[in-house]
């Protein structure tokens, strides 16, 4: 139900979540997809960055036409994330480089890294490819690097969501413990204008942005949301 000025209203509990995952978004870390074309794969990834900190996402569509993404399988975390298209895989490089990251595509063959030998606290960018035929030789000739998952079994290769995501935990496991999540990596003035954003769209009243408090121990790395949160004056959110 929602209030006289249109807004749903919004518990403490649920708007120091918000600023609780926004301060410990990993701007120095990406993700980018070429010709991804399953909405579930696409959806499932968007999914992985969420819970793994990662705030940003690249979609390169030159040879494939762009899926219509799967509302279950995101969980509607595409509403968290910013997500930018771009016409070619050279173009979406420039961005990447121009942000400081150093691009690693996957890949199965060649001179690859094995991923656990990789420093992923560095920024970077992760490229992943189309489902059948992996990435393009653009896309791996541009990379600075190429890293593969080290495979044990008689498969080659995981899907290509189930790979982003043992990736990407990989990412957020190295982050965890050089500190990178136990406070902002943002800038104050970036995280009020985000979480206005998110709270517009998530139907409450940006306003309630001046309750926030970035700080990530405010809410802990992990907690159930059937549990109170610890100190809060309302907690039924």
């Amino acid at each position: 139900m929602s209030d006289k000025s249109g807004y749903k209203p919004i518990t403490a509990r649920r708007l120091q979540r918000m600023a609780a995952v926004l301060a410990r978004r990993q701007p120095g870390i990406a993700v980018a997809l070429e010709d991804v074309h399953d909405p579930h794969n696409v959806s499932a990834v968007l999914r992985s960055c969420d819970a793994t900190g990662v705030p940003d996402i690249h979609l390169v569509y030159d040879v494939d036409e762009p899926p219509e993404l799967s509302t279950g399988v995101a969980a509607g975390t595409q509403r968290w994330l910013t997500t930018t298209q771009h016409p070619t895989i050279d173009e979406c490089y420039e961005r990447l480089r121009a942000e400081g990251k150093t691009i690693y595509a996957t890949a199965l063959a060649g001179d690859t890294l094995d991923l656990y030998d990789v420093d992923l606290t560095a920024p970077c960018a992760l490229v992943f490819g189309n489902e059948s035929r992996g990435l393009s030789q653009a896309a791996i000739e541009g990379a600075d690097a190429t890293i593969r998952i080290p495979m044990l079994g008689m498969a080659e290769s995981l899907n290509i969501s189930v790979a982003c995501a043992v990736v990407l935990f990989e990412a957020m496991r190295q982050r965890r413990l050089a500190g990178l999540f136990d406070g902002p990596q943002l800038p104050n003035e970036e995280m009020r204008a985000t979480l206005a954003g998110w709270l517009e769209r998530d139907e409450r009243d940006p306003a309630t942005v001046a309750q926030a408090d970035f700080d990530p121990a405010s809410f802990p790395l992990v907690w159930p949301r059937t549990q109170p949160m610890p100190d809060a004056p309302d907690n039924h959110g």
